[in-house]
């Protein structure tokens, strides 16, 4: 008979406050002005708030939270944001508590992939926010959505980390995966963290590790766990703009896919390189 894992008895409500945050990239070639205006007026649309408000509200389903209330913008020129607030708890109104979903879900397992989300949510906010821009000369653009997860309680924001990697389905990802505070357990002893992590990747699925390359950048003592990760293929046609790679020269298409190399690599390491380097 298999036995079960001692829980940890809290002394009140666990105080721990666990925070993953991501930027992810999205780059394109855009060679005019016209296909630069373009691209910036699809992103617009592709991740405008009413969709990221439907992306927050599947994380939420997928941590198992409530949300208590939600705020979304989109802005002129360009970008949006949404701001959810969520809780641990069920909703209470006067004669009925309303509680989205089944059960709560607790694990910092990996959660599911895009085509198996069961429902809800609870406590503290999810927030993203997105920046398109263009490069002024080399006819790149880029988009950039920056999201946090922050959960205090039992429920993980670990578990969206592969849907959100998946829906967004970009170039790059870093990702930042903190816990703050304390929480004491009924004999009056600190516990600093709930559950076992030495790395993000512990939490990636599958085919994700295949298709990115991973460096990792971790202090332990101090709870602080970080990943970045970046295609380690592509095919040209996904990044150009309205053209595709057989209307372009044959040296036109090795500049553009140098410079495209070249520019993820900047995203990724954080630095722009010369021709020292």
């Amino acid at each position: 008979m298999q036995r079960k894992p001692n829980k940890l008895k809290l002394h009140g409500f666990n105080n721990l406050t666990k925070s993953l945050s991501f930027n992810i990239y999205d780059i394109c070639y855009t060679a005019t002005e016209k296909q630069r205006r373009e691209y910036i007026e699809y992103i617009d649309e592709e991740y405008n708030a009413d969709r990221l408000t439907s992306i927050l509200h599947e994380v939420s389903s997928i941590i198992g939270a409530n949300i208590l209330n939600v705020a979304h913008q989109d802005y002129d020129p360009q970008g949006a944001s949404v701001t959810m607030l969520i809780s641990e708890e069920p909703i209470a109104t006067d004669k009925l508590v309303v509680k989205e979903g089944s059960m709560s879900n607790s694990s910092e397992k990996p959660g599911p992939l895009p085509d198996s989300i069961v429902s809800h949510l609870d406590k503290s906010h999810i927030t993203v926010h997105t920046y398109p821009e263009s490069h002024p000369h080399k006819g790149f653009s880029t988009f950039r959505a920056d999201i946090d997860v922050s959960t205090c309680g039992r429920i993980s924001p670990l578990r969206a980390l592969n849907y959100l990697i998946h829906v967004f389905d970009s170039d790059i990802v870093t990702m930042d995966y903190r816990v703050r505070g304390f929480t004491r357990d009924v004999h009056g002893e600190k516990h600093f963290i709930d559950h076992k992590i030495n790395s993000i990747q512990n939490f990636i699925s599958q085919d994700t590790q295949d298709r990115y390359q991973m460096i990792d950048v971790n202090i332990y003592q101090e709870n602080i766990f970080h990943t970045k990760m970046i295609l380690k293929e592509f095919e040209l046609d996904n990044y150009l703009f309205d053209i595709s790679e057989c209307d372009l020269p044959k040296e036109e298409v090795q500049i553009i896919r140098s410079q495209l190399q070249q520019e993820m690599v900047e995203i990724f390491y954080g630095r722009n390189i010369t021709a020292k380097d």
